[in-house]
């Protein structure tokens, strides 16, 4: 018995996707159909009637723009105004809307002041970093400037001696220059 409704099943599928691909062509020749029509009428239209046609959207659009916002007014009154229909019923809603407008006020004073907080946070961070790099260049500035200092006092100190050295030669030089003219003027002499 299961051999026999095998086939049967196979062959009842097959017949409903059969039906199904006809439902599908035939959908789409109506819709084919359908838009030749509209493409003929278009094109049989004679400039009169496109003419018209351009006139008549002109006045419609803005009439129905006009309608939809009028309706979306009267919709928001009479949903504003159902509430209050008793006094029981407009307390409680007046109770409710406050409760919300006031966790609307405390949720806005929360994000308000976590942005104050990361603004300030941030602010604080690069402060901190500034004074940080500037205290680096200040020390290292410092550093070098007294290095520099300490090279050139030994330059100008082994400068001082060396001139000093040189005088004392000289003087020396001189001294024994003098004393060796001395030496000959009282040689001369006597």
């Amino acid at each position: 018995m299961a051999t026999t409704t095998t086939p049967q099943r196979t062959r009842s599928n097959a017949a409903k996707q059969g039906a199904a691909t006809k439902r599908a062509a035939a959908r789409r020749r109506s819709a084919t159909a359908k838009r030749a029509a509209a493409t003929r009428q278009i094109n049989s239209r004679t400039p009169i009637k496109q003419a018209q046609d351009t006139a008549e959207r002109a006045v419609l659009i803005p009439v129905g723009a006009a309608l939809v916002a009028r309706d979306a007014v009267v919709e928001t009154v009479t949903g504003a105004v159902r509430p209050y229909r008793s006094r029981e019923t407009a307390q409680r809603q007046l109770e409710r809307d406050i409760k919300r407008f006031e966790r609307r006020g405390t949720t806005a004073r929360n994000r308000t002041e976590r942005e104050l907080k990361k603004a300030r946070t941030r602010v604080e961070r690069e402060l901190r970093q500034r004074r940080t790099r500037v205290e680096r260049v200040v020390k290292h500035n410092r550093t070098r400037v007294q290095r520099e200092t300490k090279s050139l006092r030994r330059d100008v100190e082994s400068q001082v001696k060396l001139a000093s050295s040189r005088v004392d030669e000289a003087v020396a030089t001189g001294q024994k220059a003098v004393a060796g003219v001395g030496e000959r003027v009282a040689s001369g002499v006597s």
